[in-house]
């Protein structure tokens, strides 16, 4: 499992506060017996602290203590339904939640809020992510040299794939579910137009046939099922645009979480969904977009074309 975003977080009782340190730095040297024992006193001075709920949920399922583990992330979701501590994610791993749950727009928006400031670095230096150049090669490949009057990059984070199509669009405009994000992207003067917000809802809100190119560079790992952003995309492209996305190979069917906390998609369930949504399929090859471990992470590219 990826690791979850550090939140600094306070119960607003000092006393609570400091035994939910305890607690955390218990759990973090692996001692899961001392760690629930903590977590339980802070719940005694403040129960209605989602994180110490959360923390407790950690410490009982390293333990093996499924149920218990389980119970106190459900007081933590309850608590928290925008799930910041992606405890969603913590419930599709015991089986508690189906996995098309797991990642919840809360846990993504919170993990990228604290990945914004070393996002490129880390990305492009240490993973070797490459995943915009993946889809300017399967664009050209379908479209060579073709220029877009209004293209719309989803999850555009920091811009790096705006900085590879911007001089390929008139009008550019990119959103992001991170707001730091998002002011990191507008830093670069990229983009005609930002917003941050979920991709079908900004999807939803362009003008119906309005774009002639859509892209989602290594943003469909984080959606299970993907039929909403397909339908959405459709409705947003004029005929004859292109939507163009990356996405983590699964070689059984439909799609899957993995151990990384990213969602994984067989060819055929997207072969499927880009057809129910009424696209044609240009182009769909295997392609790797970053490393993990020093090994390529088994992905592919696809170009959809609406009629």
């Amino acid at each position: 499992m990826a690791p979850l975003p550090p939140v600094r977080v306070t119960s607003g009782d000092p006393n609570a506060d400091r035994r939910f340190a305890y607690a955390q730095g218990a759990l973090d040297d692996g001692d899961h017996e001392a760690a629930a024992d903590l977590a339980e006193q802070t719940l005694e001075i403040t129960p209605d602290f989602a994180p110490a709920h959360a923390l407790l949920g950690r410490a009982r399922a390293a333990s093996g203590q499924r149920e218990a583990a389980i119970g106190a992330f459900q007081a933590a979701l309850a608590l928290d339904p925008e799930d910041p501590l992606g405890v969603r994610l913590e419930l599709a791993c015991l089986g508690a939640l189906p996995q098309g749950e797991a990642l919840g727009p809360g846990y993504v928006r919170a993990l990228f809020d604290q990945y914004a400031p070393r996002f490129d670095a880390h990305l492009v230096g240490a993973l070797g992510y490459r995943g915009p150049a993946v889809l300017m090669e399967a664009l050209d490949a379908v479209a060579p040299g073709r220029s877009f009057d209004r293209a719309l990059d989803l999850g555009c984070g920091t811009g790096l794939m705006g900085e590879v199509l911007r001089a390929r669009a008139g009008h550019l405009a990119g959103c992001d579910l991170s707001p730091a994000m998002v002011e990191a992207a507008r830093g670069k003067g990229i983009y005609d137009r930002l917003a941050a917000a979920e991709l079908v809802a900004f999807l939803a809100a362009e003008p119906r046939a309005g774009a002639d190119l859509v892209v989602a560079a290594d943003v469909l790992v984080y959606v299970g099922d993907i039929a909403p952003v397909l339908a959405a995309a459709a409705g947003a492209l004029m005929p004859g645009g292109l939507f163009g996305f990356t996405v983590q190979d699964h070689q059984a069917e439909g799609f899957a979480l993995g151990e990384d906390a990213r969602f994984a998609h067989a060819p055929a369930y997207l072969d499927a969904a880009a057809r129910a949504a009424g696209f044609e399929v240009a182009l769909s090859r295997a392609a790797s977009t970053r490393r993990d471990r020093g090994a390529d992470v088994p992905g592919r590219v696809l170009v959809l074309r609406r009629p």
